[in-house]
């Protein structure tokens, strides 16, 4: 069964917020972090740390979560962040992605 993932990208702490969902997280971190979708909102605002990700069993339950926390009061989602990131660090620091090969190429 393939893994699906909300997340949440921000340009700084307690900054822009951008939440989306995927099926594979590290590449679509590296994509926002490259800019290749140079005309996309986080190119826009520069949201490329990831403070916030969770695991869904299915892209299904992952679309209608995705929804759902982007309808959230802007409380709710920094809440959200502060208790899995109290630090607001990129989560996706240490993951050692591969910046020379997207999935795309």
């Amino acid at each position: 069964m393939k893994e699906w993932y909300i997340y949440i990208m921000a340009n700084r702490p307690n900054g822009v917020l951008y939440i989306g969902c995927t099926d594979n997280l590290d590449e679509r971190v590296k994509e926002h972090k490259l800019k290749v979708y140079p005309n996309s909102f986080t190119a826009k605002y520069n949201c490329d740390k990831l403070m916030y990700f969770e695991l869904v069993e299915s892209g299904a339950v992952a679309s209608i979560r995705e929804q759902q926390m982007k309808k959230w009061k802007r409380a709710w989602k920094i809440n959200l962040i502060v208790d899995m990131n109290p630090n607001w660090s990129d989560l996706s620091l240490n993951w050692n992605l591969n910046f020379n090969k997207l999935r795309n190429e």
